[in-house]
């Protein structure tokens, strides 16, 4: 399976091999970032995004399918994320997914990111449904109850900023670059977590959601009443990174003992998106998990952040349930997972 990934700023493309559960087999995984164009604005700019995508995709396609030593007619399809993101990048490689299909006479597989990103402990480890999914990235933030493909029920989401998007404001603010998560994840290393004692919003609130806005905006409070030196920022910043990571490891940890109380033979934590990536964030879930009796599983650093493989993965677990597109398939700037949102999401578009 042929997969492609354009719904930010990274372009990607991959091919996999494999049968569901997985492991699966990652032939290649060739990603083109587009850091180095954003860096100037702190943050992804849509349209500088989508025209990096069109004048790169089809290099990166061209050198996925050479790392795999495979032609387009040795492949038994091709996925590419149709939602949600960024509307023009999502259409780039969508429509370029197509334009293989239709010349190949393969099957289209038109992804939702999201779904891409909670199989991914399959293509890595072949965790069996059902799973409890911490879902973490710049744009989204949610617990997941993953029952099988196309089948998840949300626990929780982000009432407000999704936690990486407060990484990267945070990060903007403190003047430590893009993307922001790394960056405070490297300057937090030198720094003193307990200086400041930042709110952990809902934490001890009813329900399973999450809020950062008024965290980002108490660490703004901090920054304009200080004069900042390395050691501040670096202070700030291990701070900021304690209360988002215990946020979502306590949440994380009232939700195991949520489906354990339901009965759901639920007994791995699976944690997805870029955020996964964060040492302090895995090494909180996995003692949480431990403490909950969970295995916890997280995919290697590069499977966590955007990357064609799990969009590729995806395609292929719906491959083998006979879910094929047609070339009608359209892009969607928002694409809930769970069921119950579908319709209202339906509703706002």
């Amino acid at each position: 399976m042929l997969g492609i990934e354009t719904s930010c700023d990274e372009t990607a493309a991959a091919v996999v091999r494999g049968r569901a559960p997985g492991p699966g087999v990652m032939l290649s995984n060739v990603v083109a970032s587009q850091i180095a164009a954003h860096k100037p604005y702190g943050g992804v700019v849509p349209e500088i995004a989508a025209r990096a995508h069109v004048e790169i995709l089809e290099e990166v396609v061209e050198r996925a399918l050479a790392d795999a030593g495979v032609t387009i007619a040795d492949l038994d399809g091709i996925a590419a994320t149709a939602g949600p993101g960024l509307i023009g990048g999502v259409a780039v490689g969508l429509t370029a997914a197509k334009a293989l299909a239709l010349a190949s006479g393969k099957p289209l597989i038109a992804l939702n990111h999201l779904e891409a990103h909670a199989l991914t402990a399959r293509l890595t480890h072949g965790v069996p449904f059902p799973f409890l999914l911490l879902l973490v990235s710049g744009g989204h933030c949610q617990l997941l109850i993953c029952e099988g493909v196309g089948r998840f029920t949300r626990m929780g989401t982000t009432i407000d900023d999704a936690a990486g998007e407060a990484f990267d404001k945070t990060a903007k603010l403190l003047g430590l670059g893009f993307p922001g998560g790394p960056a405070i994840e490297e300057a937090a290393k030198t720094g003193n977590a307990k200086r400041y004692r930042f709110p952990r919003p809902l934490a001890d609130a009813d329900g399973f959601d999450f809020s950062f806005s008024g965290l980002k905006t108490a660490v703004r409070r901090i920054a304009d009443s200080v004069d900042y030196d390395d050691q501040i920022v670096s202070d700030i910043a291990a701070s900021f990174q304690a209360a988002v990571t215990e946020v979502l490891a306590g949440r994380s940890r009232k939700a195991m003992r949520a489906v354990r109380e339901m009965d759901l033979n639920i007994n791995h934590l699976v944690v997805a998106g870029g955020v996964a990536a964060n040492e302090t964030l895995n090494r909180l879930l996995c003692a949480a998990a431990a403490d909950e009796g969970f295995e916890f599983v997280v995919p290697p650093m590069k499977l966590c952040t955007d990357n064609g493989a799990m969009v590729a993965w995806a395609g292929l677990e719906r491959l083998q349930l006979g879910l094929t597109d047609t070339l009608a398939a359209v892009a969607r700037a928002r694409w809930p997972l769970d069921r119950r949102s579908e319709g209202v999401a339906r509703a706002k578009a």
